[in-house]
Parts: structure tokens; C-alpha cells; sequence
């Protein structure tokens, strides 16, 4: 599928996938695929973040690649590495049949055959469904030095391997950068891209996302829910739900044939929702209640 021509055509097609998005979202989404410049997302865990680029993707029938960051990540986890075990079995096989030529095993060893290509350098490789979406996730979980690396290879979409020379992307990717702000991003990364920082949604954008991900939720379920979940994210947590913890708490009531809430299935389900101990036990008993009666109040017409 060609890149959505309008703001609101990419809004529609995001919606086609079930993932519900504002016009300030839709509109940096939009200028990122025509300016062909990477998106920086920052947000609390939860909002939404990663499924831009699934719910992309799905809709633009291209093929998604996920760099997962995490702390120590270096270039052989993020580029490529040579298939070790596979060069040593080539070693001992040629040594067993003697005479081996060592220039032409050398460059045999180091050929394409033992590359294992790791997703930034995936994703720089041609593909006849178009350029694919490449995610590096949670970035803020790498350090400096990856950073580095990184703004090099986003500035000219091109690695450098020594033994096989430099490969570039024939179409650049759709890079998506994902933060959830545990540490702050060099200011010279976030200039090679555009940026948007991802909200809790309100009230009605909520409720209009789980009843596009969960349509057998009651509408009457469906608004108790959303008010309970934003009347928690008030609260003094260690870790707030976000609209992920929102749709898996509906799933899990639905499971149960809950048809409206209650204290006692808050306390019983709080799992579903908070994800720290403390948190849950602050939540339980009578603040579940007063939670509950005060989402409920929310919702009475004025």
C-alpha cells in the first residue's frame, strides 16, 4: 500500500487496524512517511507507543523489524555478527581434506553466507513490499555509545562491515523510536527526527479504543472501566496503568462475565491493571470503593 496523501487518510487507516489515534499523532505520523524523517516517540509505558508501528505495518503491508533495547546493547546485537560456530566447522572440514587454500577459505569465512544479519542491518536490505518499518524500542534503556552509533547510521541509513564493505539501504526505512523517558536521549538524536510525546488519552478517546479492541464490553461496563482506570492514574503509584493495563483489566472482566464493577471484583482483579505490590495493596479494600463510587460520580450526568 502507497504512504496515506492526507492527515485524515492516515488517521482512517490507522482506525482499520484498531488503533485509535488524535489528529496531533496522526499529523506527525503523516509528516514523518512524507518527509521520510524518523519519529521519536516518548510516553509512559502503556500508551501506545509500540503499536504505532505494528498497527503502520499491518496497514501499509510492510514488513515490521524490532530492535529491542536494553542495557549494554552493543553493534554486534543490533547490526550483525558473524556465525561462528558454522566458520569453525568450515575451518576443521577444510583442514580434513588438506591443501586448503587459506586466502580463499579467509575469504570464504567472511562472506555473506556466515553473516547473521541483525535488524538494523535487516532493515537496510531491499524488499519487494517496500521500505519495512524498523522499531528500536525503548531506547532510553541503551547508554551513550549506542546512541552515537545510532545517530551515524540513521544520518545516512549505511553500516560498514570491514570484511564485506559498506552496505547501504536502497530506500531508506520507516524508523520508529520508542522512549518511555526512564533516562533523557541526546538532544543530537531527537534533532534527526521528529518528535512526539504520547499522552494518556482522555475520557472519550479511551473509551473509544477499548471498544474498538474489546466491542463485547457493554457500553455501561465499558465507561466504568475508563473512569476507574483515569480516577487511578490520579493516585500516588509507583507505576500508573496505561491504555494497555485498561484493555487487558476489560478482557480479564469480560472472562469473568462481569457486567458491572464492584469493590470486590477491583480487589480481586487489581493484577490485571497495577503491576507492583504496594501499589495494589494502597488500592485494595476501601480506596477501591472510594475509587470505584467516585468514577461512578464522574459519569452521572450534571
Amino acid at each position: 500500500m502507497q504512504i496515506p496523501p492526507t492527515i485524515d487518510a492516515v488517521q482512517s487507516t490507522l482506525a482499520d487496524t484498531g488503533y485509535v489515534c488524535g489528529r496531533a499523532l496522526a499529523t506527525v505520523v503523516f509528516l514523518s512517511l512524507k518527509l521520510g524523517r524518523p519519529l521519536f516517540l516518548e510516553g509512559e509505558a502503556g500508551v501506545g507507543k509500540t503499536e504505532i508501528a505494528k498497527a503502520l505495518a499491518q496497514a501499509l503491508g510492510r514488513r515490521l523489524i524490532r530492535l529491542q533495547c536494553y542495557e549494554g546493547l552493543d553493534v554486534s546485537s543490533a547490526v550483525y555478527e558473524w556465525n561462528f560456530p558454522a566458520q569453525m566447522i568450515a575451518i576443521r572440514t577444510a583442514e580434513a581434506a588438506g591443501g586448503a587454500d587459506r586466502q580463499a577459505l579467509k575469504t570464504e569465512l567472511f562472506s555473506r553466507e556466515y553473516l547473521v544479519e541483525r535488524p538494523l542491518l535487516q532493515a537496510m536490505r531491499p524488499d519487494e513490499n517496500g521500505a519495512p518499518i524498523l522499531l528500536i524500542d525503548e531506547l532510553d534503556r541503551t547508554d551513550e555509545p549506542f546512541e552515537a552509533f545510532l545517530l551515524e547510521a540513521l544520518s545516512d541509513f549505511q553500516v560498514t562491515i570491514p570484511e564485506l564493505g559498506t552496505i547501504k539501504a536502497p530506500e531508506p526505512p520507516i524508523v520508529i523510536l520508542t522512549s518511555n523517558r526512564t533516562r533523557e536521549v541526546h538532544d543530537a538524536l531527537k534533532r534527526r527526527c521528529l518528535y512526539h510525546w504520547v499522552d494518556y488519552p482522555d475520557f472519550d478517546r479511551e473509551i473509544e479504543i477499548l471498544q474498538t479492541r474489546e466491542p463485547e464490553a457493554s457500553e455501561t461496563l465499558s465507561r466504568e472501566i475508563v473512569a476507574f482506570v483515569q480516577k487511578l492514574r490520579t493516585e500516588d503509584l509507583f507505576k500508573k496503568p496505561g491504555v494497555a493495563e485498561t484493555i487487558d483489566w476489560a478482557k480479564c472482566l469480560l472472562a469473568l462475565d462481569v457486567i458491572d464493577l464492584s469493590p470486590e471484583v477491583i480487589s480481586d482483579t487489581l493484577g490485571a491493571i497495577l503491576k507492583y505490590q504496594d501499589d495494589i495493596q494502597k488500592i485494595q479494600g476501601s480506596e477501591a470503593k472510594r475509587l470505584l463510587d467516585e468514577a461512578r460520580a464522574s459519569l452521572a450526568p450534571a
